[in-house]
């Protein structure tokens, strides 16, 4: 037993191609992040069970959940760039990201939600220019 608590933390990676560690350890951990990602979404989205009435809609339903991934890794990637990672979780970075309501009524157009400085700020570091009408 005192042998395998000794190795806790320990892993190895191995590769064909890839030569420097910390390249190595950031594709690791892309590919953690789109898995734990992926789980999300089966829970968020309801791709536990693929619950459609056809090939068609279980197609769909993966096309959506693929750009979602995509997306995703693109946040992780301008997270990594904008050294936001040192005061943010993806899923923190998110969830503050996903307040910003948009919508549109008939009578009124479009609307759009307040959009803080804090939440304009995290936009442009990712990149992106922030929301608005």
């Amino acid at each position: 037993m005192l042998k395998t608590v000794q190795n806790y933390g320990y892993f190895a990676l191995l590769s064909n191609e890839v030569k420097d560690l910390s390249e190595a350890l950031s594709f690791y951990c892309s590919k953690d992040i789109v898995e734990k990602a992926f789980r999300n979404l089966r829970e968020q989205l309801n791709f536990g069970r693929m619950q459609v009435s056809s090939e068609i809609s279980l197609n769909g339903k993966l096309f959506v959940e693929f750009i979602a991934l995509i997306y995703l890794s693109y946040v992780k990637k301008h997270m990594q760039d904008a050294g936001l990672f040192d005061s943010w979780t993806m899923q923190g970075l998110l969830d503050k990201l996903e307040t910003i309501e948009r919508f549109e009524a008939p009578e009124h157009g479009q609307i759009l939600g307040e959009v803080s400085q804090n939440q304009s700020h995290l936009y442009r570091a990712l990149g992106v220019d922030p929301p608005m009408l």
